[in-house]
């Protein structure tokens, strides 16, 4: 695959989220469009969205309720871009859906290989032998099977107990037979994994985390699947490992949910 191929399968796929054809994602004007629930969405994602801003750097598709049009709408034309997706312009979208019940809950940055670092530069082997010299491990590719006993809190981010039926492979960095770090691949749509990666305290800033990422990603590449990366953008060490692994920005969300959902997840932390 190259570069522009996995970026035109990540519009593919965030045009099916959010009810838009991919190229609106292209435009150089922003779009409002209407959230309906598809069966090809990614799994997680809970549709119809209430609100969910998506921007790929030039524009905005903003995938709404009936009910968030008008609000929506005068937003992200008001605003610019980046803006839109930032403090203080979100307190004015915030302002004006809180007295409706609803506030900004998530926002995340998804990142996608750079396949001429990543593949070209054989970038994974580079990464598994930096490692080793630092006195590091093993690395073992595992299947379902092998990571079935793995569903524990030190794996939380690398393997979803939640949602075992989606966890396809991982990679694994053992020392001594002792597993101390794990990446895994979530099955999230047809043509996508997304990566998730643990490493246990002791054993970071060893170049663990990223000798795993870039071996995940190449052996989901090798599949012909596109492998993505998320996290939130105040998270500077994962971005940090993201972009070691040769991964590189690739598109912005901002979701509304429901206030007492976000109480919820608020009480859960």
């Amino acid at each position: 695959m190259y570069n522009n191929q996995l970026l035109q399968t990540a519009m593919k796929q965030s045009a099916i989220d959010s009810n838009c054809d991919w190229q609106d994602f292209m435009a150089d004007k922003n779009k409002v469009v209407i959230s309906q629930k598809k069966e090809e969405a990614r799994c997680y994602l809970e549709l119809p969205f209430i609100c969910d801003l998506t921007s790929y750097g030039t524009c905005i598709v903003a995938s709404v309720s009936e009910e968030l049009k008008e609000i929506v709408t005068e937003y992200i034309h008001q605003f610019s871009v980046e803006h839109c997706f930032e403090t203080p312009n979100l307190h004015y979208l915030m302002n004006c859906i809180r007295p409706l019940g609803y506030d900004v809950c998530f926002m995340a940055e998804y990142s996608l290989p750079d396949v001429d670092v990543l593949m070209g530069d054989n970038l994974a082997d580079k990464l598994e032998r930096k490692m080793k010299k630092k006195g590091a491990c093993d690395i073992r590719l595992l299947l379902p099977k092998d990571f079935q006993e793995l569903y524990r809190e030190e794996w939380g981010n690398a393997l979803c107990e939640k949602r075992k039926e989606l966890d396809v492979l991982a990679v694994g960095a053992y020392e001594g037979g002792k597993l101390i770090g794990l990446a895994g691949a979530s099955a999230d749509c047809e043509t996508m994994w997304q990566i998730g990666i643990d490493v246990l305290p002791q054993y970071r800033k060893k170049g663990i985390a990223a000798a795993l990422t870039a071996r995940l990603a190449t052996e989901i590449l090798k599949r012909d699947i596109v492998p993505f990366y998320c996290c939130a953008w105040s998270n500077l060490g994962s971005i940090r490992n993201a972009i070691a692994s040769g991964f590189r920005p690739a598109w912005v969300q901002v979701t509304v949910k429901q206030l007492h959902e976000i109480e919820t997840l608020n009480k859960q932390q």
